[in-house]
């Protein structure tokens, strides 16, 4: 895929071995979450997230998105370009996505392994769309968009992480004092 002329990434770091935190984020709908939500972000609407039966977690598996945003019709489809559990996945925009501020585009992450947990890297390549509106706010919006969406994986995961050590430690048990 050529002509992803810009770029975005957010790396943080993860309380939790490296298979963990590649089974938390290889699941699409996690990832999708933000854009399944309705937020400031998406205009107050949504996306349906649609996934194959490989569920996204394969080379070849595909992922459909599809909703409106200010009233239009917004859709795309992915497909999973890379995967090395635990290290690495990669997918990429197929067809020609229907998207305001981004137009094709090639997502992933990347985790590696720290003596406190795991290095969690989430970066996005993208294209500004063709159209004459949406390529102006492409270049006006696209980067506001793409810091949104690799910095809301990267918060989500750590947080996920984070309450999963507060449950365990909360869990434990307590000494009384009398």
């Amino acid at each position: 895929m050529s002509g992803l002329a810009h770029h975005y990434e957010t790396s943080a770091l993860v309380q939790a071995p490296m298979d963990e935190v590649f089974t938390y984020v290889d699941d699409p709908t996690r990832l999708g979450s933000r854009m399944s939500k309705s937020s400031w972000m998406m205009g107050g609407s949504r996306m349906q997230i649609e996934l194959d039966d490989d569920r996204g977690q394969r080379v070849g598996s595909r992922i459909r998105m599809r909703g409106r945003i200010f009233g239009l019709r917004l859709s795309l489809e992915e497909v999973v370009t890379e995967y090395n559990f635990p290290h690495r996945k990669v997918w990429e925009t197929t067809g020609a996505p229907k998207l305001l501020v981004i137009g094709h585009y090639r997502m992933g992450f990347e985790i590696g392994s720290r003596d406190i947990g795991s290095l969690l890297r989430v970066y996005i390549d993208y294209s500004v769309p063709h159209g004459v509106l949406t390529r102006w706010l492409g270049y006006l919006l696209g980067p506001v968009y793409a810091r949104w969406c690799t910095q809301q994986m990267a918060k989500d995961t750590v947080k996920h992480f984070a309450l999963s050590e507060q449950s365990v430690s909360s869990a434990s048990p307590q000494r009384r004092v009398r």
